[in-house]
């Protein structure tokens, strides 16, 4: 489960949107200079997100959460933007894929882990996150 610079820039594309007002279109430049985000790359992920389900898009006004924060997790994230195999099939440590059939050195101990990763980002809301970065930076 390596997970892809992809992923943090989605989250910190989502935590500038999570600021904003309900149903408030946000323009992907905005975004990335907020966030500090290359735009071609954004683009991308922006694009992934909104097929994803997490996102909505519209041309020329930009995008917006389809969601409230509240009701979108770490874990939605991670779906749409890793694709859905990103709990099974990606080893944490040093290879792209290992299994019980062609297990990596430290199989057993991320077979154990798994479970716990995917429960702690799936209980974890935007909102969360978003309430976290804004007393930190208090």
């Amino acid at each position: 489960m390596r997970l892809a610079r992809d992923s943090r820039y989605a989250i910190e594309a989502l935590l500038v949107l999570a600021d904003r007002a309900p149903g408030e279109f946000v323009d992907a430049r905005e975004i990335g200079q907020e966030a500090d985000l290359p735009l071609a790359y954004l683009h991308k992920i922006m694009r992934t997100l909104a097929e994803g389900g997490v996102l909505e898009s519209r041309r020329g006004r930009g995008y917006l959460l389809a969601r409230p924060p509240e009701e979108i997790t770490i874990k939605d994230v991670l779906l749409a933007v890793e694709g859905p195999d990103v709990f099974d099939g990606r080893c944490l440590f040093w290879r792209e894929e290992c299994s019980s059939e062609d297990p990596c050195e430290l199989h057993f101990k991320w077979r154990d882990l798994r479970p716990q990763i995917e429960a702690t980002v799936g209980g974890t809301t935007l909102a969360e996150v978003h309430a976290a970065q804004a007393s930190a930076g208090a």
